[in-house]
């Protein structure tokens, strides 16, 4: 194994290990020895690749962002038609946010740990920039009224955010009604098709 390739295996197994562990109890049920105890990697090299537990987390916070808006993309792209892909990728949104770990790392932690303004760029670079570019297109084809797609980004991300968070303390139906009212939120805000003859 080349010397690069064990930097990346170390790298990875501190990533693996501090996902695992800040899932399971938070930020700050996690200690930094603990940490390197259980990647079996010395504190060195833990600091080799990360300034400390906070620098790592957001490297753990980034990947989680990643693989979600990898989920939401992949459900938006099975889909032929621009409202079709909103609504597809809206509805994998809350699902992936129903999971248990993305809560914890993304919604819950990540705001506490890295504060709101670091938080809102990490999502600002994946989450809502996929979700305003998908927005941008139905308002310039008059799927949507004209309007500043912005504010209507921001709203619908929070809605999601919100409900996604809700989604953890509540019962395990609740993703199918969540993601149905979502839908009925989504319809409310499309232009209504001209009557035939019009």
């Amino acid at each position: 194994m080349t010397r690069t390739e064990q930097k990346e295996r170390t790298r990875r197994m501190l990533l693996d290990t501090a996902r695992r562990l800040f899932a399971a109890r938070g930020y700050a049920g996690v200690g930094l020895a603990e940490l390197v105890r259980e990647s079996g990697v010395t504190k060195g090299a833990l600091y080799h690749h990360f300034t400390g537990k906070t620098d790592l987390f957001r490297a753990v916070l980034e990947e989680v962002q990643r693989e979600v808006a990898g989920r939401v993309a992949e459900a938006a792209e099975a889909e032929d038609d621009p409202w079709a892909q909103l609504k597809a990728g809206c509805a994998a949104f809350v699902a992936a946010g129903a999971d248990a770990e993305v809560q914890r790392i993304m919604l819950i932690d990540g705001p506490a740990v890295l504060g709101w303004n670091d938080w809102r760029a990490i999502d600002e670079a994946t989450s809502v920039r996929h979700l305003t570019d998908a927005l941008a297109v139905l308002v310039a084809d008059g799927t949507l009224p004209t309007q500043p797609v912005a504010p209507l980004a921001r709203l619908l991300s929070g809605a999601m955010n919100e409900a996604a968070l809700w989604l953890a303390q509540s019962a395990a139906d609740d993703l199918a009604d969540t993601q149905a009212a979502l839908s009925r939120l989504l319809d409310a805000l499309r232009v209504s098709p001209a009557p035939p003859g019009s």
